[in-house]
């Protein structure tokens, strides 16, 4: 399987340094946007060694992912896996980590629908978590399942100096799927924008707040005239269903966020001081 796959998983060199990419389509390269920075042009290293020059079509900070053109064609696509892996599936890392092109590392899916501290509130990611160690120099790279299927484009890593041991991060290929298809396409990614901070619902929020949710996700913030508000929404509302849909935690809120589009309106039902209510949200773009 990873003989297979491994053509379609690239070096992308930099005059700052190095990362990966995946083969998207048969002259399109898909990585991270923090890997090409404001860079034009780029060299793309593939698995037989051989190298060829690269355009970045476009990039996205908000998702971190950009398209790259190559100068060859003929380049393998990976298939994709476009439903989120469950937790505990095999989950293999190939890249070039510290500029070691295709490397292999393997592991699990820890998690999925995480977001890491400091991400914006309600940005569209929902990452898969993985041990399958990951190192500069992966980032872009592919993250596949036990067939070489893509699940997703790894993106971070918690370094040992964070006290963290094997917590590696990846967009999960929908996501990947969504955005490049906007690049190529439009060059731009509308994204679907709340205007809320949130938390866990955690026995002592439910206490503080008397409410009689017993899973959800609290808002803490409201931006002043954005879609939430404009919507209804209060800090310290609990959002128990988006879209008809149950939401059990703030991943949940994130997952169904992605799924629609800006002007799309969508029920909420919040439990408020106990009673349930039901407001209708106008999905906004992200501010640039």
């Amino acid at each position: 399987m990873i003989a297979r796959v491994e053509p379609s998983v690239v070096t992308v060199r930099l005059p700052s340094g190095v990362g990966s990419g995946v083969v998207y389509r048969d002259d399109l390269v898909v990585t991270n946007q923090h890997v090409v920075g404001d860079m034009r042009g780029v060299v793309l290293q593939f698995a037989d060694g051989s190298t060829t020059s690269g355009e970045v079509l476009a990039a996205d900070r908000i998702s971190d992912l950009a398209v790259i053109r190559s100068a060859r064609g003929g380049l393998p696509p990976l298939p994709v896996r476009t439903e989120l892996p469950r937790q505990g599936e095999v989950a293999i890392a190939i890249g070039s980590p510290l500029g070691l092109e295709n490397t292999v590392t393997a592991g699990i899916v820890s998690a999925v629908g995480r977001e890491l501290p400091g991400r914006a509130p309600g940005s569209p990611l929902g990452l898969i978590q993985t041990d399958a160690p990951i190192s500069p120099g992966n980032s872009g790279g592919a993250l596949v399942d036990a067939q070489g299927r893509l699940i997703g484009v790894n993106e971070i890593y918690i370094p040992p100096g964070a006290g963290a041991v094997s917590l590696g991060f990846a967009i999960p290929s929908a996501t990947v799927v969504n955005v490049a298809d906007q690049l190529i396409g439009r060059g731009a990614v509308a994204h679907p924008w709340m205007g809320v901070s949130l938390t866990a619902l955690t026995p002592e929020i439910r206490d503080r707040l008397g409410v009689d949710a017993l899973a959800g996700a609290v808002v803490l913030e409201v931006v002043p005239d954005g879609p939430a508000e404009r919507a209804g929404l209060r800090s310290g509302d609990v959002i128990t269903g988006f879209a008809d849909v149950p939401i059990a935690s703030v991943e949940d809120v994130v997952t169904r966020l992605a799924d629609t589009l800006p002007g799309q309106t969508v029920p909420l039902t919040v439990s408020r001081g106990g009673a349930p209510t039901t407001l209708s949200l106008v999905v906004g773009e992200r501010p640039s």
